[in-house]
């Protein structure tokens, strides 16, 4: 079991199962880069507080520097029996400069670093997000000047209801992931991340130190968002997670917009439409039957929303209630965060080459749009400008649309017109047999 960063008022060692049950290392060694940036600030902020010396602020600084390297080099492996990020960090510290490790945790408690690096994570990743999504965007946008001329039918009730533009149609999902886009966008712009917080009250390590030491730090890493800042109430800022809840908000309406197209796509490639062929490569056979063409890319996005969804609901119910401040039970907001969060951007990595190997299936669609019943609105609009009142024009139409299903199910729009024609001139001269009566 490796070195803890408490424990000398124990004198009983942790249970084993017990150390297993309660340890995040296993999941929390994502915010390792942002830990290690955590340290950083904190040992500049020491060193202007004349608590360390400018040689151990070297050192301290120069051994997180290299394990900084491991993480963004892919060699980092953090050991599984450390606690957590921030005791496994403390300790590779260790091993590079010896005891003057122990000088890194001055004035400073794992409530502020956890705090400070999932701020910074939310506000990294919610910005790689925007990126992914930018690219789905482009990729609905060029699929649709593709077949830019082409038109589709338009459903409501899941009834078809009238010819669109098949680029009209993609321009409505390309619209919802905008806005969402747009949210990611605002709520990356406006979240802060705070230090300084200490377990709940601050320590005596002031703003002053610590605004100094944020100023020194991005000069030499602009990474580093310029919303950091010092805590202005160490007790919200060690208590609030309403940023993760509201970035697992976003990306469960995110979540919701692509299995919407999810199951679009899925049902207007079925034999029973046959409007999209989908791209074999995003696709899987049957082992039993041989003809099969399975939808699983999309059937896999419709079925993590469930996931998405439950991620929230999840941090939701562990956040109501809790006492202030900090409490334990706050450690289980990292497996709902980073799950979304990794769902999500799977997801978007793929969507753009499955969307742009998307194609029509014009002979079938077109053979669809010659279905009279499509056009029934435009027709009675055209009696509508020739003065006839619209819901006379409406009733005309819907009596035609039954004489024709009568006579053949499959009737055109010319028809429907013509049916509607006739039906329209019968209601004239009965109106103009009634007149002369009077």
């Amino acid at each position: 079991m490796a070195k803890k960063l408490w424990g000398g008022r124990f004198k009983k060692k942790i249970d084993k199962e017990f150390f297993e049950f309660q340890k995040s290392i296993q999941y929390d060694y994502k915010l390792a880069k942002y830990d290690i940036y955590h340290s950083m600030i904190h040992i500049i902020a020491l060193k202007k507080a004349h608590i360390i010396s400018a040689n151990e602020s070297e050192r301290l600084y120069s051994a997180l520097k290299g394990i900084l390297e491991k993480i963004k080099n892919g060699t980092f492996k953090p050991s599984l029996y450390s606690e957590d990020i921030h005791t496994e960090i403390q300790n590779g510290v260790e091993k590079k400069i010896g005891s003057l490790a122990l000088k890194l945790h001055t004035l400073r408690s794992r409530n502020d670093q956890i705090a400070f690096d999932e701020r910074f994570y939310c506000k990294v990743e919610a910005r790689n997000i925007e990126n992914f999504l930018s690219a789905v965007i482009s990729s609905l946008e060029s699929l649709g000047n593709h077949y830019k001329k082409y038109s589709i039918i338009g459903y409501t009730h899941t009834q078809r209801a009238q010819r669109i533009y098949f680029k009209h149609y993609l321009q409505t999902f390309q619209f919802m992931l905008t806005r969402d886009k747009e949210k990611l966008s605002n709520f990356e712009r406006s979240l802060v991340i705070y230090i300084g917080a200490g377990a709940l009250k601050g320590t005596s390590l002031n703003r002053n130190y610590y605004n100094k030491a944020i100023n020194d730090f991005l000069k030499f890493h602009p990474v580093l968002s310029k919303e950091v800042k010092f805590s202005e109430n160490p007790l919200d800022n060690v208590s609030d997670r309403d940023f993760i809840i509201e970035l697992l908000t976003i990306l469960s309406t995110l979540q919701m917009h692509l299995s919407r197209l999810a199951e679009d796509f899925i049902l207007y490639s079925t034999k029973e439409f046959n409007f999209f062929s989908l791209p074999e490569e995003f696709c899987t056979g049957s082992s039993l039957m041989p003809h099969k063409k399975n939808p699983d890319f999309l059937e896999l996005i419709r079925g993590y929303t469930g996931r998405v969804y439950g991620n929230l609901i999840a941090l939701l119910t562990t956040m109501k209630g809790l006492p202030l401040t900090y409490n334990r039970d706050m450690q289980l907001d990292k497996e709902p965060l980073f799950s979304s969060v990794d769902i999500i951007k799977e997801e978007l990595k793929i969507l753009p080459k499955f969307i742009k190997k998307i194609r029509l299936n014009e002979d079938t669609i077109e053979k669809s749009l010659q279905e009279g019943n499509l056009y029934a609105t435009e027709i009675a609009e055209q009696y509508v400008r020739k003065g006839t009142p619209f819901k006379k024009a409406h009733d005309i139409v819907g009596k035609a649309i039954r004489q024709s299903e009568k006579k053949n199910p499959f009737f055109t729009a010319e028809t429907l017109q013509e049916a509607a024609r006739s039906l329209l001139e019968k209601e004239k001269q009965r109106n103009r047999v009634v007149h002369l009566s009077k």
